[in-house]
């Protein structure tokens, strides 16, 4: 019989051998030394906020001995990385804090070469370079040093993208409004927009026999579009459709931008025939059948590399690859969503309303026409019944109120798109994002997506951005530098009937 100390000895070891296992997975480290470090316990390890940013955040070296002065050791970076993942959200606000405030910028030295490059403006061209490339130096956050050194550790460039996570979730949920996390946050920006630069991304393209992982990731980034299920997965990687990553060699397996394609014969209007309807899993592809391609889905799987461009790379990439398989290929195309169009309209709705202009908004039939299909009752303006009716699904259900609302709704939509801005440039984001890679609003969509989604979202209303290789450039400059968007006729009829009828 085996002795109870035994028994007891060998379920603690198996008991620390799993708890071994789920941290080393928890912890993403997957270098044996770097593990061994967290596995076992430090004697003397720091354990407050202040002491480890004070070893850790070196001073910023003298301009003179800015290239010569020897790295840190490793082990700071990693004792930070992992002091800060131990954290729960506030004291990760207290630490990006104190390390934004207390470890930035030394703006009285900066002052004093800031004096001295103005005393030296007669000076000749050789002196006024190099303090300008002082005072240059002297902008250089402490902390910077700190986030660099990390960003060569393993997992260190991973780890910063989620910092910057979690720097933009405080400053959009205004948990602290200090100008020093807003600076901390541009850092970040910078440092990752070079790091993440095209020519440091790779192509890659997803099949059924990439790596599980990847494709498990595929399937639970995917925002536009909700995988439902394996087959799904199998289906939108499989014939007649593409999908393609961005990734980094300092993230493995991980993919940062995803695109979905698909492969048709014209431009597709409505996405139920995109991501309901498949060819045979075995079928082989007829390249006759491919005069399209369709973007139907881009989705940024790293919330920390929010305006770092990878999506407008990646679709250009992606055309290449694909005149390169079919080089007859001339259509390119996203069908978009138009997320944000059902609560502008339910806002606009209540704004004429409360200022008795409903009528200004349809014309006086189509007022008549909402009324007899709405069977609202005597006295209820008009302007509400459509309100409350757009924000239920069961208009699209019903063939007499989808006929009456669509002129309407059409108009409405071209508008939003086409004449709602911010600072001059579209409002609808996914507008203003094809709208800079240099596309042309093409084609407003009825019933396009008539999933609960996209009838809560858009009413159902989808958007064609095509992109006419040979205008993306000049419509690119046209959007960016004069805040022009280049439109197809049908979009510019449809916003010239919404000023005629909204009396604008």
């Amino acid at each position: 019989m085996i002795s109870h100390p035994v028994i007891w000895a060998f379920r603690s070891s198996v008991r620390c051998w799993r708890h071994r296992t789920v941290l080393k997975v928890a912890l993403g480290f997957s270098d044996v030394s770097v593990w061994r470090r967290y596995s076992t316990p430090v004697r003397g390890s720091v354990t407050s906020m202040e002491e480890i940013l004070a070893r850790v955040v070196a001073p910023l070296p003298t301009y003179e001995t800015r290239d010569k002065s020897p790295p840190p050791p490793e082990s700071n970076s990693l004792d930070f990385m992992h002091f800060y993942n131990s954290l729960n959200k506030e004291d990760k606000l207290g630490v990006l804090t104190r390390l934004s405030q207390d470890f930035g910028v030394d703006h009285k030295g900066v002052s004093e070469l800031a004096a001295k490059l103005l005393d030296t403006q007669l000076r000749d061209l050789a002196t006024i370079l190099q303090v300008e490339d002082r005072l240059r130096y002297s902008l250089t956050p402490r902390y910077k040093q700190l986030l660099n050194h990390i960003s060569r550790v393993e997992g260190g460039v991973k780890f910063l993208v989620d910092l910057r996570a979690d720097v933009l979730e405080i400053i959009s949920t205004k948990a602290s409004e200090s100008p020093h996390i807003r600076d901390l946050n541009g850092t970040l920006k910078s440092l990752l927009s070079e790091w993440f630069s095209v020519g440091l991304l790779h192509l890659e393209r997803i099949t059924w026999q990439s790596p599980c992982e990847i494709l498990q990731k595929i399937s639970q980034y995917e925002a536009v579009h909700p995988v439902r299920n394996w087959t799904d997965l199998k289906r939108r990687v499989g014939p007649y459709r593409r999908c393609y990553a961005f990734t980094h060699a300092a993230m493995p397996g991980e993919p940062l931008v995803v695109l979905h394609v698909a492969l048709t014969e014209d431009i597709s209007d409505n996405i139920q025939s995109i991501v309901r309807e498949f060819a045979s899993l075995h079928s082989e592809e007829d390249v006759n059948k491919v005069n399209a391609a369709i973007f139907y889905s881009i989705s940024s799987t790293q919330a920390g590399l929010q305006g770092v461009e990878l999506g407008n790379y990646l679709i250009k990439r992606v055309v290449r690859e694909l005149q390169s398989e079919f080089p007859h290929m001339s259509q390119f195309s996203s069908l978009s969503p138009i997320p944000g169009f059902s609560s502008w309209l339910q806002g606009l709705l209540s704004q004429y309303r409360k200022e008795g202009r409903g009528s200004d908004l349809l014309s006086e039939q189509e007022w008549k026409e909402v009324e007899q299909a709405t069977d609202s009752a005597p006295g209820t303006p008009a302007t509400e019944a459509l309100r409350k009716l757009i924000g239920t699904s069961e208009w699209m259900h019903s063939e007499r109120l989808s006929r009456v609302l669509e002129p309407a709704l059409m108009r409405l939509c071209a508008w939003y798109l086409y004449g709602e801005k911010r600072r001059g440039y579209a409002l609808n984001p996914v507008a203003n994002f094809h709208l800079q890679n240099g596309a042309t609003m093409w084609r407003v969509n009825w019933h396009a997506d008539t999933s609960p989604r996209g009838v809560a979202n858009s009413c159902g209303i989808m958007v064609n951005y095509r992109y006419f290789l040979n205008e993306t450039s000049k419509n690119s400059a046209l959007y960016l530098q004069n805040k022009v968007i280049t439109a197809s006729e049908q979009v510019l009829g449809l916003v010239s009937q919404f000023q005629k009828n909204s009396k604008l």
